[in-house]
């Protein structure tokens, strides 16, 4: 995959609750901030957290059995890496929309796949693949 990082930004309704979940839950390391927002170091990447009406708005689609909700986003992560977010959710008693679970097991794109709101509702997901030569497997 090229080395190329993104730039997001999302709208929360509390931006305390955000700092804590980010930060503290999440691990990630803060940014700038003021009193309408926070950047945040998600592995690599520039995220944002806005201070917005309407935060964790969405529908959901049936994949795999599951109701994945929609918008969502996340990253990529080793399955080391993953493993250890699922553990570090677990024991801050984050509830999972969709519990970590490997998907297209011993097909092309396995990967390990798991769905979690943040305090605003913004839904994330974070997937592992077994082989990253993969992401884009058919």
């Amino acid at each position: 995959m090229p080395d190329t990082r993104f730039h997001l930004a999302v709208p929360v309704d509390d931006l305390a609750a955000a700092i804590s979940f980010y930060g503290e839950v999440l691990g990630c390391r803060a940014g700038r901030s003021s009193e309408q927002w926070a950047d945040w170091d998600l592995y690599g990447h520039q995220f944002v957290t806005h201070l917005a009406a309407g935060a964790g708005t969405r529908a959901h689609n049936s994949v795999d059995g599951h109701e994945v909700p929609v918008p969502h986003f996340g990253v990529l992560l080793s399955v080391e890496d993953f493993h250890a977010l699922a553990d570090r959710l677990r024991t801050a008693g984050t509830p999972f929309v969709i519990e970590p679970y490997l998907r297209f097991a011993g097909e092309p794109g396995e990967q390990w796949t798991m769905f979690f709101l943040d305090p605003a509702g913004n839904a994330l997901e974070f997937k592992a693949f077994t082989d990253d030569a993969q992401v884009f497997a058919t």
